[in-house]
């Protein structure tokens, strides 16, 4: 317990220097802070009463691509391990092929050759580009975390399931993931966390997420610190919840295995 506080404290102090770092900097190239023009920017103020602003807009926009793209990031994932562990020489190779091309590739290169090169071709729009893109890379992480879940598991685990007559989907299905998924949930998550950090490169395509909508919104008020820092709090939040709850799982995960 004392040693959160410390670690809190430590925190604190850190953010109150760069608050004071920030303030002197601003100070000094005579910026006017306008924080009282922030809020209409987070809520709208109607007849019916109170509508999501821009920011809060763009915040959907960026649950939305998550969402969806955390969905296809898992079944890529686990379709990649499962092709990478199997006994077929060509799903090995081409599972390979796949986490070596993604891994070592930037995801901003990704985006765009998707977007403009691929999706003209296609026919698919910038939406689905940005899903894409973002479910591929991160789907190629994904199947790392589910491969050292998968063998993780003792091999008498796999011998019991075969020699009870299942076969090896079934095994996989019934014996082997259940078990699996319950170890990797906490990295999982930080994944998710990671996708929700990189949703912020959909803005280059001109998606307006929470991104997009704080470049157009600096582009028409010259609102600079006063939108980004708005900007990074939404994500500090989100993240940070996420990270928290990825936090208690792996103490309740490692309290269980104990």
């Amino acid at each position: 317990m004392s040693r959160m506080f410390m670690d809190l404290g430590k925190y604190l102090i850190l953010v109150i220097l760069v608050v004071l770092l920030i303030v002197k900097g601003t100070t000094t190239l005579g910026y006017n802070w306008q924080w009282y023009r922030v809020p209409r920017y987070l809520f709208t103020k109607t007849d019916a009463g109170l509508s999501a602003g821009p920011l809060l807009k763009g915040l959907m926009v960026t649950f939305r691509i998550t969402g969806v793209s955390l969905v296809m990031a898992f079944a890529i994932g686990l379709v990649t391990v499962l092709m990478r562990l199997s006994g077929s020489f060509s799903a090995r190779a081409l599972a390979r092929a796949y986490l070596e091309l993604i891994r070592n590739t930037p995801l901003l290169i990704q985006l765009f050759l998707l977007y403009f090169v691929i999706s003209p071709i296609v026919g698919i729009g910038a939406f689905t580009s940005a899903v894409l893109a973002l479910s591929l890379f991160e789907g190629a992480y994904i199947s790392e975390i589910f491969r050292s879940g998968i063998e993780s598991i003792a091999k008498g685990q796999w011998e019991a399931g075969l020699s009870s007559g299942l076969t090896v989907f079934e095994a996989y299905r019934f014996v082997i993931l259940p078990q699996a998924v319950r170890r990797i949930l906490p990295p999982l998550t930080s994944q998710a966390v990671s996708l929700i950090k990189d949703s912020a490169l959909v803005s280059t395509i001109a998606i307006y997420d929470l991104t997009m909508q704080g470049q157009a919104i600096v582009a028409e008020t010259f609102l600079v610190f006063e939108i980004w820092f708005t900007v990074a709090a939404i994500y500090l939040v989100i993240t940070m919840s996420l990270s928290t709850i990825a936090h208690e799982m792996e103490k309740r995960m490692t309290a269980v295995r104990s």
